[in-house]
């Protein structure tokens, strides 16, 4: 297209666009021997192609404004195929409605482009409204699985606020060919979110990692973060599910808890990377955390270290969800390390990178949480204890 007949500040705008996403990303000074944390967002509304956003014919749109308009790009599915790293990302219009959007770099920090259009998943659900928060599975059986939570309005009763939840599942082979199944049906829990497909079978069977709810925001009964078996996918039904990891009284997952990304097999377990919620005064806080089940039953929690492994600091805490930060994509590289993809606040998508061997030792040589101050401080002491022998034996 002659650039004569695209209106200035397309070229102005396509040229900052530019500038922004060849940013370089690097560390930042935040140091827990964990994780590192990067200091740009990996994804943000910057990051959305104008095309998505702008009529960008002048005569039709003279003074080049927003027809379309991004609110915020976060919570990401991530997977690695072919040597490239992909973000399922979700993205919410200035109407609030969600969808989901490739995008694709060559790096697991920076570079990232969205495709050229946004996914359209097959309309299968006419009384579905919105979808957000697609964890993605490439499983055993030769698919890759998108597992995402599906709402629709709650008309049992008479609340514009109330919705249901449903665990809705795709599967595709690209990225770019999406097949849509029925949602999971969980027959001793009315409503779903958060919800996992491992990667393996589990004798013979199809294994997810749930989250139990009566009703939209609250979990009730649900007990924490669930696990069952179904025989087929493609009708997935789940008769029993078997409470994992459970929410404890004054923890990080006191409110909710729920799986984040994909579990990643390790030579020791399986590797949940999980969110958990408390309340407070200012509402939600939402971290990370970490827990580990074992390879011969999945349903068996074997490590939860104390405490939470990301919590939103500094300008994270800043956004339309405040004080929230949230994971549901994790890639595991070839050479040992795992980059966390963790939204802030609701808003933006960052990165942050350890390894297999890091998580394992926090996960397992961490405390788990004795679930009372009093045995929290001597625990503590222990260490100081343990730490001032140390010193004292090489003379320090």
């Amino acid at each position: 297209m002659s650039q004569s007949k695209l209106h200035p500040e397309y070229l102005r705008q396509k040229a900052l666009q530019d500038a922004y996403l060849a940013r370089k990303n690097k560390k930042t000074d935040f140091y827990n021997g964990i994780y590192d944390r990067w200091e740009n967002p990996v994804l943000t509304r910057e990051s959305i192609p104008l095309s998505w956003r702008f009529d960008l014919n002048p005569e039709t749109n003279p003074h080049f404004m927003e027809r379309l308009g991004v609110n915020a790009v976060f919570n990401s599915g991530a997977i690695k195929l072919n040597g490239k790293y992909y973000l399922v990302a979700r993205i919410e219009g200035n109407d609030r409605k969600s969808f989901f959007g490739v995008a694709e770099s060559d790096s697991p920090v920076e570079g990232f482009h969205f495709w050229e259009k946004p996914i359209l998943l097959p309309d299968t659900c006419p009384e579905e409204t919105n979808v957000y928060d697609m964890r993605l599975t490439q499983h055993e059986d030769g698919w890759i699985y998108g597992v995402f939570c599906s709402e629709s309005k709650d008309n049992s009763v008479n609340d514009l606020s109330a919705a249901v939840a449903a665990a809705g599942i795709v599967r595709t082979k690209d990225l770019k060919t999406w097949e849509r199944l029925p949602n999971l049906v969980t027959k001793r829990s009315p409503q779903q979110r958060n919800v996992d497909l491992l990667p393996e079978f589990v004798n013979g069977k199809y294994a997810f990692y749930t989250r139990p709810m009566d009703d939209f925001i609250d979990t009730g009964s649900g007990g924490g973060v669930g696990f069952g078996l179904c025989e087929d996918i493609t009708h997935a039904v789940i008769d029993e599910e078997i409470i994992t990891s459970p929410r404890r009284y004054h923890t990080i997952t006191e409110a909710k808890n729920g799986e984040g990304a994909t579990p990643i097999k390790t030579e020791k377990g399986w590797l949940h990377i999980a969110h958990g919620v408390r309340n407070t005064a200012a509402g939600l806080r939402y971290v990370i955390y970490v827990f580990v089940t074992a390879l011969d039953d999945p349903s068996k929690v074997i490590a939860e270290p104390s405490g939470f492994l990301i919590a939103p600091r500094d300008w994270e805490r800043v956004g339309d969800v405040s004080n929230v930060v949230f994971t549901n994509g994790a890639i595991a590289d070839d050479d040992g390390s795992v980059y966390i993809y963790y939204a802030a606040s609701d808003t933006r998508l960052h990165v942050a990178s350890t390894t297999i061997d890091k998580l394992l030792d926090f996960a397992f040589n961490t405390p788990a949480d004795p679930l009372r101050s009093v045995d929290c401080v001597k625990q503590r002491c222990a260490l100081i204890d343990k730490n001032l022998e140390y010193l004292k034996s090489i003379g320090e």
